[in-house]
């Protein structure tokens, strides 16, 4: 019975031994299983951060897009000051390229594409300056007309409509002549109204005129193509425009400040 017992006390001390070990061995091994952890947290966090970041600069493009987009209308406008200045120096009359015109960098808030009378609505109202009959273009071409205007926003009509023309010139020193949109697809224009015995070379350069005074001149338009003669009597040319209406998103808003001043001239002249 002895033996028995001190066997069971053997027992319980070598029981207590391997608690006590079984302890240590967890506290000494707690570091590295935070370490484990520690890692699975941070791996995760930065996964988070990296994800709402990429969002923030994904949204943040549109803010940059628009400072783009005022940089660009200001290098316009500089530049013509600058063109202004040389075509002065040369004795040339350069009132309708220096500061005569201004400009105002806006983004599309909604174009229509799928109509022969198609539309566009900016951002930018007559508190931002802009009135009616100013011009909407970028460095590939005219975009439109403004027709109406609120507080905060525009309405105009595109180039992409039956009702818009716009006053064109071949090359620089070429014949003038309006711009229209075929109505067929969504780069294809014609230049109408040209002399029958006119020559036209494939591949020229289609600019603004300047003479409607909405559009500045030598905005450049498209390249010309193919031409034919109409009821026997004048010829059209069809033009392939620069602009792609399906990818344009910032635009600006050109006017006029001499608009009235020659609305009034030609009032008078009428009378």
């Amino acid at each position: 019975m002895a033996e028995k017992g001190g066997s069971h006390v053997i027992d319980a001390v070598i029981f207590v031994l391997l608690e006590i070990a079984a302890v240590f061995m967890l506290t000494g091994t707690r570091s590295l299983q935070d370490i484990w952890i520690n890692r699975a947290v941070h791996r995760t966090l930065g996964a988070v951060w990296n994800g709402s970041e990429n969002v923030r600069n994904w949204f943040g493009l549109r803010e940059q897009n628009r400072l783009l987009a005022e940089e660009n209308a200001r290098m316009a406008e500089a530049l013509r000051h600058y063109e202004g200045r040389e075509l002065a120096l040369e004795g040339a009359v350069a009132d309708t390229v220096t500061g005569h015109w201004r400009y105002t960098p806006a983004t599309i808030v909604k174009m229509s594409r799928n109509s022969i009378h198609n539309y566009i609505i900016l951002d930018k109202g007559y508190a931002d300056g802009v009135t009616p009959g100013s011009g909407i273009v970028t460095s590939d071409g005219v975009v439109g007309v403004v027709n109406a205007v609120d507080e905060r926003f525009c309405y105009g009509i595109t180039l992409q409509n039956a009702l818009l023309s716009v006053s064109a010139r071949i090359g620089h020193e070429g014949i003038t002549a309006p711009l229209q949109w075929t109505g067929l697809h969504g780069k294809e224009a014609a230049l109408r109204d040209l002399p029958a015995h006119l020559e036209t070379t494939p591949g020229d350069t289609v600019w603004t005129s300047g003479f409607s005074g909405i559009y500045p001149p030598d905005i450049p338009l498209g390249v010309l193509d193919e031409s034919r003669l109409v009821d026997g009597s004048v010829r059209e040319c069809d033009v392939r425009l620069f602009l792609d209406f399906r990818a344009v998103r910032f635009v600006t808003i050109v006017e006029n400040l001499d608009r009235d001043s020659i609305s009034r001239l030609e009032g008078g002249a009428g009378e």
